[in-house]
């Protein structure tokens, strides 16, 4: 074992710890959250294989939401490094009650964490990777193993048929891409055949961003640097095909992208000044305060 790997071991218990931590201070006040994408993902990885994780994820009923959002804020609450989610969003759109019908607890060794159901939680990998445009080669492995190392009882009917047809689509060219791209095993899956047809556009938009040397990131960290800032506008316009689809909730099989990526300027652009004036405000009080 390298000090390496030793390393990625220590973090993914310390990781572990902070997940729990938040979770007990949530069940103290009745709320009790799912964890999704991040350590969940990191179920379905084999021994050996580390998987990094940024914050720590977790979706709460909508009832629940804004008690949670006080806990976070609060001063000395002990929660941190939660991205609070109210329900699933635009991941999924199964209903609340059934996604938490349909959740496990994992028993650790500190305690017991709540995960979606592997039917489940891939439809919530696959929407998130596609949300942010299948930019990263990376984390196109969590749909690579959580196909692979999906449980035994794993029902696909129960992933693929209680969603629309749109949404069905996406999952399978997810799928496709981590067959063609990774190497995913598809042999013996219902829908085989389906996966291997992916649109052209598609692939080319993968490898397009594979590609580039930019990578996206949120305008409001970039608007203390110029260039930087004017490297995302670039990136931005026009809007990736792939999120810009899967914002609007399209068809992938439909020729053009155009109408989507207008619907998606129109839709974003209100919410992204809001947090580019938020930005520069805090810019401006921080320069003031020095």
């Amino acid at each position: 074992m390298t000090d390496e790997f030793r390393w990625y071991l220590l973090e993914k218990k310390k990781l572990e710890g902070a997940i729990l931590n938040a979770l007990n201070i949530f069940r103290d006040h009745g709320i009790e959250p799912i964890l999704i994408k991040g350590w969940a993902a990191t179920r379905n990885y084999p021994e050996g294989k580390p998987r990094f994780c940024g914050d720590i994820d977790l979706a709460v009923s909508s009832s629940d939401f804004q008690q949670a959002q006080r806990l976070i804020r609060e001063p000395g609450s002990g929660v941190k490094g939660v991205d609070l989610h109210k329900e699933l969003r635009h991941l999924d759109t199964l209903d609340w009650k059934t996604l938490f019908s349909n959740s496990e607890l994992v028993e650790t060794d500190a305690g017991s964490i709540r995960v979606l159901a592997a039917e489940d939680h891939l439809r919530v990998l696959c929407s998130h990777w596609l949300t942010n445009g299948g930019e990263s080669r990376d984390r196109l492995w969590d749909i690579v193993y959580a196909v692979e190392n999906r449980p035994a009882d794993f029902d696909w009917a129960k992933c693929l048929d209680v969603v629309s047809a749109n949404r069905r689509s996406w999952i399978l060219s997810t799928i496709g891409l981590a067959h063609k791209y990774l190497g995913l095993n598809i042999e013996g899956l219902p829908f085989a055949a389906e996966v291997k047809d992916l649109p052209l556009w598609l692939t080319r938009c993968i490898e397009s961003g594979w590609s580039s040397d930019t990578k996206l990131r949120g305008l409001d960290e970039s608007i203390t640097k110029p260039s930087l800032f004017l490297r995302q506008i670039g990136k931005r316009l026009p809007p990736n095909p792939i999120q810009a689809t899967v914002n609007c909730e399209g068809r992938f099989d439909h020729g053009s992208r155009i109408r989507y990526q207008l619907r998606d300027i129109i839709g974003r652009s209100g919410p992204s000044v809001r947090r580019l004036l938020r930005a520069v405000r805090g810019e401006y009080r921080w320069r003031r305060s020095q």
